[in-house]
């Protein structure tokens, strides 16, 4: 039996991605989650084979959440499923440990092709992910890489309206540490105000406007 995580803040999407798989003999998806920190915790628990992340999760977005999981259970094999298309994204879960990457607008054409690669133990990316490796990360370190994936973490969070404290329990670290990095963030991108920390979230898909 092939188990399948799905994690996705969007309802539908879920649904639809349980009957499609579903629908594969010997499939079946063990667990269906809403956000980042559910889909670290469900994957420790389940033990999935693959695990099916959007990227722009709440409470912890699929960098984190990919990280967390091939460090804490590194057999189960992560697909980022996201509508992003973006080469500093590619580039930081690859850094992560994810191994498979579709856009959901070639789902239709390469799902059962990306799950089942993954299941195979093998990565598995479309043609245009392929010449985005080929072209842009392997041969220069992008300009745009300022923020640890820790810092970008935790400018989500804040982003998402939640307080030092909260942020602090969801990431587990102390509050001074949650403190420390927001700090480094304000004076890495020259930013004065947390109206401006929320509007480069935004600009930067770090969460949806």
């Amino acid at each position: 039996m092939v188990r399948l995580l799905i994690a996705d803040d969007h309802d539908v999407v879920r649904s639809g991605l349980r009957s499609i798989l579903e629908d594969r003999e010997g499939w079946s998806v063990v667990a269906e989650v809403a956000d980042g920190k559910q889909a670290i915790a469900k994957s420790i628990s389940e033990k999935p084979d693959v695990a099916i992340l959007d990227y722009s999760l709440p409470l912890i977005n699929g960098i984190e959440v990919t990280r967390q999981i091939r460090l804490r259970v590194p057999r189960v094999e992560v697909l980022i499923f996201t509508l992003h298309d973006d080469d500093w994204l590619l580039r930081d879960l690859l850094r992560a440990g994810a191994r498979g990457y579709l856009l959901k607008s070639d789902a239709e054409r390469y799902l059962f092709a990306a799950v089942e690669a993954l299941i195979a133990r093998k990565p598995f990316f479309t043609d245009s992910a392929s010449e985005t490796l080929l072209n842009k990360f392997l041969r220069a370190k992008p300009k745009d890489d300022v923020l640890t994936n820790r810092e970008r973490g935790v400018v989500q969070l804040v982003a998402e309206g939640l307080s030092h404290k909260m942020i602090a329990s969801v990431l587990n670290i102390s509050v001074k540490t949650v403190e420390t990095h927001r700090g480094a963030v304000m004076r890495k991108l020259g930013l004065t105000s947390s109206a401006a920390l929320v509007r480069y979230a935004v600009r930067n898909r770090l969460v949806e406007p």
